[in-house]
């Protein structure tokens, strides 16, 4: 629903985008800026703390699809059907009398019901001037009604997903009124996940109970981990005499240690280890797992001596991968 701040903020420029940008471009954009401004990676700069609110707040506005659509029409309106801005007061209104936006009442209000009308232009045009000029308009008297639903996002690093966190989420209310508040963010979460938190949107207009609000989560990835539920996944090259002969590899893990791997004899590509307890997170009373998938590495460039090894090994060894296919014939380089 529309709020006071929308005349004076253009969330496309705050974002980097045009407007018009598909939902990707404008996502992508916002997951860039929120990494950059993030108050984690600014520990003390009350700029980048600020900037991270914008961008935060312009993201909520522009990925809700009705939300964004809400946007652009009170802006457009703003710019075409009121005529333009005029001092501290707002648009010119018909007549050339200055509007103050104290004067439009409760601006959501008009929206929804102007929605519930069929969306016609004509009907959101009169609940405007009505606000304005005496003709109906304000707050619907009766029965309290529940605030507005709100919805905002997240980036969490890999690990405070993995594991949990709870974070500080910057609200903007009806009227640029801005308020913070704190959600535990459970363990687990994935990346695309909505958390509800009830009893935590906007205040009702009439005294009735407040809304909820959605939080949206990206989770930024991990340069060399994944996750499969609760569980890390990593992918571990080896070398083809590792894999053929056996051997103990290094593996590391997500606190920056290292936990031993023993790789049996004969171990075949594609293979999938489980390191019970080594996933970094917990899961009630148990700590996820670790699954570790061996890539075995051919060697792209050999020595003349290592290609002479490998070709008397080739003659040592008459089993064929292949045998059961009914063909065993090969080539050699």
């Amino acid at each position: 629903m529309p709020e006071r701040e929308w005349a004076d903020k253009d969330y496309y420029a705050t974002l980097g985008v045009q407007k018009g940008a598909p939902e990707a471009d404008i996502k992508k954009s916002y997951r860039k800026l929120a990494q950059k401004y993030h108050p984690d990676a600014n520990p003390g700069d009350t700029a980048a703390e600020e900037k991270f609110k914008e961008v935060s707040h312009a993201y909520d506005v522009l990925s809700d699809a009705k939300t964004r659509k809400e946007y652009d029409d009170f802006r457009e309106m703003l710019t075409s059907g009121f005529g333009g801005f005029g001092g501290a007061g707002g648009p010119a209104g018909a007549g050339g009398r200055r509007i103050r936006f104290e004067d439009l009442g409760d601006l959501g209000d008009i929206f929804t019901r102007a929605g519930q009308s069929g969306g016609g232009g004509n009907v959101f045009t009169d609940e405007i001037f009505g606000s304005i000029f005496g003709r109906g308009g304000g707050a619907r008297a009766g029965r309290p009604t529940k605030g507005r639903d709100q919805e905002t996002e997240i980036a969490l690093a890999f690990r405070e997903a993995l594991e949990g966190t709870t974070s500080s989420l910057h609200l903007t209310e009806p009227g640029g009124k801005q308020r913070s508040i704190k959600v535990r963010i459970p363990a687990g979460v994935t990346d695309g996940a909505r958390i509800k938190v009830p009893g935590k949107g906007d205040e009702s207009p009439n005294g009735g109970p407040r809304g909820d609000l959605f939080v949206k989560v990206t989770v930024v990835p991990h340069q060399i981990f994944g996750r499969k539920g609760r569980d890390l996944t990593l992918t571990l090259p080896i070398t083809y005499p590792e894999a053929a002969l056996g051997a103990d590899v290094k593996v590391p893990t997500l606190d920056g240690g290292t936990v031993t791997l023993k790789i049996p004899a004969g171990t075949q590509a594609g293979k999938t280890f489980r390191l019970r307890g080594k996933g970094g997170g917990t899961n009630g009373d148990r700590a996820g797992d670790m699954l570790v998938t061996v890539n075995v590495v051919v060697p792209q460039k050999l020595t003349k001596e290592a290609k002479h090894l490998l070709e008397q090994f080739a003659g040592l060894q008459p089993e064929s991968p292949r045998e059961h296919l009914g063909t065993t014939s090969g080539s050699k380089g």
